[in-house]
């Protein structure tokens, strides 16, 4: 996959919107000495090549009910069906990763309980159904933190 050109106002850009997603356009206009419109564009820009993929609000897990965090990986009885496999995860609002792996699992995700009963009720009437040959549940204690990956300084042609 190639990785797009970027040049310096575009890092600049990205920087400030990762730190703060909710920086308003024109203090980032200021920041890098350029108009309004022109982060209107490039924010448009970088959108457009899927560097940016939206914004939203991230909810604390735990300040909303869900007390249980939980990484889970899955074997599948038939590879072959891992398209239909996801989509049914799709169908849990719980599930909020997944991920293909290699190593000891089929696929890995993330998975989000109100309480250990309520992870063990999701995997065995809604996970086990999907056709698992195997699982691993490993449960998170706690988060020690979780970031935006830095800018990377490729060389601008």
């Amino acid at each position: 996959m190639a990785i797009p050109k970027l040049d310096r106002l575009d890092k600049q850009i990205l920087k400030m919107i990762g730190d703060d997603a909710r920086v308003p356009f024109l203090e980032v206009a200021r920041a890098c000495d350029v108009s309004g419109a022109a982060i209107h564009q490039r924010i448009q820009k970088l959108t457009n090549m899927g560097i940016l993929k939206g914004s939203l609000f991230v909810m604390d897990p735990e300040k909303i009910g869900y007390e249980t965090c939980a990484y889970i990986g899955l074997n599948l009885k038939n590879p072959e069906d891992f398209d239909q496999v996801v989509e049914e995860l799709k169908k849990i609002p719980q599930v909020t990763e997944c991920h293909y792996t290699t190593g000891n699992f089929d696929m890995f995700i993330k998975i989000y309980a109100r309480t250990n009963h309520h992870l063990l009720t999701i995997i065995h009437d809604q996970l086990q159904p999907l056709g698992l040959s195997s699982s691993q549940t490993l449960i998170s204690f706690h988060s020690a933190f979780e970031r935006q990956l830095p800018i990377p300084d490729f060389t601008e042609e």
